[in-house]
């Protein structure tokens, strides 16, 4: 017997299965989607096994040294599925593998069997390995051959659990349990201990009444019987009672009680959009859903609904919410409608927590899945539904290899399930929006609040006439006022800044020195908490200069606004408003996020400003305010996107305030009053956006009209990059078809990161047979170069970033 194992080694040459012989005491152990220990060279690796085979073309075998799992991390479907993920976002096979695991089983881990049941009912050559012990070592098991056998077949019966401990920080919670020994379990304790020990008995006929025959943590039998260690301590001496260690998940939310409220009424428009969705399920048909509901619509309602629909057919759910809007507050709706049977995966969780969450899908004991990108890879084998919320949002694209977009990824799987995929959003996206109005997806609306309340009204605020007045702070006088009135009423406000930090950047007035990070072409951020200068692309920082660097200059002055500065002035005009600040400064540390959030829920506080991370998911009733501070930060982008992200950034923000019984209002302030993102945003119109936004999509050549790739290309010294850049360029100009639009090369709009130079060139096609093998044939054309040289070519297919 034979494997094909995909080697842990990122590189061109080795973007393969290579064939290596399955040792006789592994045959019946080794499956497709295993991670393995192969010779690989001199060193040995870890790979994956791909497939398994009779027969090999090769006259020289090496054998697998050891397997890492007791059974496959990666299901038949996600082996499949890396095979096309590797393929569409032009990266390699083990990348796509490494990227559906947990960051815990990609490191080096230690495998050990854990015993189940009495040492006597195994075999006795088993025995003989665990000699007393409860768990043993797989490093120190006799290479014998006989031995395997009866492991697998311990394995499958499970009287031995086989599991590897993670090294570092992830290795599994053990606690101390306590059992009754088998030996004693249909007998009364006065039978075991007669009269005396009085305070054994009592601990025995709690045991006896309450364990039923299961081990108990040994913290919750001294407290339920108020026994002392050495009480316990005697009885085990005895043999009455077994000492064991057994694992227990990390539970994120174990403070946490989650109640379901009462399930509320659905609307008419609720279920005429559940129908379509629950006639698909029941058939196991594929279908993509646009369901596209105004903020308040309930579009989580329908959600849970369509998945109490797939959990009572015994299949399973995931849904994705983007990372910003993974919110306590969305984790309670699903934690109180289904209890256990939800698994939360999200980047706020502990190396060992998203283990323990992952190990719970994997062993199949829940049936729902909510987490953010990556959890659409989560190893269920019977998937009903996926459900993507806010499907609009740019951070469901990965960023670096394999750059794949999850919304394809769940599209691929319903096919392969055959089952529906929800995508969900105020503001779809254009491009799902297209194949809406198409047919390709079926379009499902929400066009009314659930509370039939009236969308918030929305006033629109030109800044430059407020400097033309002489106010040059950060709010308008509209703003302020309806600040003030909120305070009276205590009622709560939201402001949004898409900004961070104190300053935008820090300028001299004498000489016009600006401070720029020294290894990317871009200027430092001040931040005021700690009064440093920093660069949001690679970190580096630096302290304050307190005179200019060229010309020695006192005249150093502040530009721009950041969520500090904001802060700042708003309790100086505002002394009594209690303010709490969200941004990446203030919610780096783990749980802070959701005691900041409860915070504002309880009211300790008037107004919340923050980033992104407050314009979606937060659902609070007494919330009659929200502000826009810089509409214009997004529009000016060198994007094509920036009028689309804009409008639906404006429309989620707005989307906050008057969800509940009290109206709300909204400020926006900008610069480009007359931008039509700003004045579709302004009437809710998201038609009209989407009309005019195709129409300038048509005229510049952009998705839905076109497909893009962005190939960007870099290296330390600048003349290199250009000379590459403009051969990758010439290459793809003679291997295209003429029906497709190469431009560039050109500068990237941030030139310079981390001491590196960059340039870009995009493809602009519609139907391009062969491009993933001239993709393909770029990146081994210079992989030799790139090797030597430090150079990188990143292929972006659908690119959603072009900074």
């Amino acid at each position: 017997m034979y494997a094909q194992v995909i080697v842990d080694v990122a590189a061109d040459q080795l973007n393969k299965a290579f064939d290596y012989a399955v040792p006789a005491e592994f045959v019946n152990l080794v499956k497709p989607g295993m991670r393995v220990i192969v010779p690989f060279g001199p060193r040995k690796i870890q790979g994956f096994v791909w497939k398994l085979s009779a027969t090999t073309e090769l006259e020289r075998v090496k054998p697998i040294v050891d397997i890492l799992d007791p059974y496959p991390v990666l299901t038949k479907e996600l082996l499949s599925l890396g095979e096309s993920l590797a393929e569409e976002t032009i990266c390699f096979l083990i990348t796509a593998y490494q990227s559906m695991i947990p960051a815990a089983i990609r490191a080096k881990s230690k495998k050990v069997l854990q015993l189940q049941v009495e040492q006597e009912e195994l075999p006795p050559a088993l025995q003989a390995v665990f000699a007393g012990k409860t768990r043993v070592d797989w490093n120190e098991l006799p290479k014998e051959k006989g031995l395997f056998q009866l492991l697998t077949q311990a394995l499958e019966s499970k009287m031995v659990t086989a599991d590897y401990l993670v090294q570092d920080k992830t290795k599994k919670k053990m606690i101390r349990t306590i059992r009754v020994s088998s030996n004693y379990k249909d007998v009364t304790a006065a039978d075991i201990l007669g009269n005396r020990a009085k305070k054994q008995r009592e601990v025995m006929e709690w045991m006896l009444e309450n364990s039923n025959g299961e081990a108990i943590p040994f913290v919750e039998l001294t407290e339920k019987t108020g026994a002392g260690r050495p009480v316990i301590k005697e009885l085990l001496k005895k043999g009455i009672l077994v000492e064991e260690e057994a694992e227990i998940y990390r539970d994120p939310y174990e403070n946490r009680t989650f109640t379901d409220k009462i399930h509320p009424a659905l609307t008419e428009q609720q279920k005429e959009a559940l129908i379509p969705i629950e006639r698909t399920i029941a058939e196991e048909r594929h279908t993509v859903f646009l369901l596209r509901g105004v903020t308040g619509s309930g579009k989580t309602e329908v959600y849970l609904k369509a998945i109490e629909r797939v959990i009572a057919a015994g299949q399973e759910a995931i849904v994705l919410v983007p990372e910003i809007s993974l919110t306590p507050q969305m984790v309670e709706r699903f934690k109180g409608r289904f209890g256990s049977k939800v698994a939360v995966l999200h980047s706020a969780l502990s190396a060992g927590e998203k283990y323990d969450e992952w190990r719970r899908i994997h062993r199949k004991e829940v049936q729902v899945a909510v987490g953010a990108r990556s959890a659409v890879f989560a190893p269920f084998e019977n998937l009903g539904i996926l459900i993507i919320d806010e499907e609009h949002e740019g951070s469901y694209k990965q960023e670096d290899h394999p750059r794949y977009h999850a919304r394809q990824v769940a599209i691929w799987r319903g096919e392969y399930h055959a089952c529906p995929v929800i995508l969900g959003s105020a503001t779809p996206s254009l491009e799902s929006y297209a194949r809406a109005k198409r047919g390709v997806y079926e379009l499902l609306e929400l066009p009314e609040r659930v509370n039939k309340n009236a969308l918030p009204p929305v006033h629109v605020i030109d800044m430059r006439d407020e400097l033309k007045s002489g106010n040059r702070s950060v709010f308008s006088a509209l703003l302020l006022e309806k600040l003030k009135d909120r305070l009276a009423k205590k009622e709560q406000a939201v402001l949004f800044l898409n900004r961070r930090g104190h300053s935008t950047f820090i300028m001299c007035r004498d000489c016009g020195y600006t401070a720029e990070c020294p290894h990317c072409e871009i200027t430092l951020t001040y931040h005021h908490n700690d009064r440093r200068l920093k660069c949001h692309y690679c970190g580096f920082e630096t302290a304050l200069p307190q005179t200019c660097p060229e010309c020695s200059s006192e005249q150093i002055r502040y530009f721009g606004t950041g969520t500090q500065k904001v802060e700042q002035e708003l309790t100086k005009l505002l002394p009594e408003a209690r303010v709490i600040r969200m941004d990446v400064d203030t919610t780096s540390r783990k749980g802070s996020h959701e005691k900041l959030l409860q915070a504002f829920r309880a009211g300790e506080a008037d107004i919340l400003l923050g980033t992104q991370m407050i314009a979606k998911g937060l659902d609070f009733p007494r919330i009659t305010l929200a502000g826009v501070l810089a509409a214009d930060t997004m529009l000016h982008l060198p994007d094509f996107r920036a009028s689309e992200r804009t409008f639906q950034l404006l429309t989620q923000v707005s989307g906050r305030a008057g969800r509940d019984k009290l109206a709300g209002e909204v400020v926006i302030q900008t610069y480009t009053p007359d931008h039509y993102s700003i004045q579709y945003a302004k009437h809710h119109d998201f038609e009209a956006f989407s009309l005019e936004e195709m129409g300038q999509r048509k005229r510049g050549g952009y998705p839905p009209y076109y497909y893009l790739v962005l190939i960007t290309i870099s290296h330390e010294d600048v003349v290199n990059v250009m000379k590459t850049a403009d051969k990758v360029a010439a290459f793809l100009r003679n291997s295209l078809t003429s029906e497709s639009k190469v431009l560039g090369p050109t500068v990237s709009p941030i030139a310079r990161i981390k001491d590196r130079y960059r340039y870009q060139c995009m493809i602009k096609y519609r139907s391009e047979p062969k491009l993933t093998d001239i993709l393909n044939q770029i990146t081994k054309r210079y992989q030799k170069e790139m090797a030597a040289d430090r150079f990188f070519i990143s292929i972006d297919m659908n690119p959603q970033m072009f900074m």
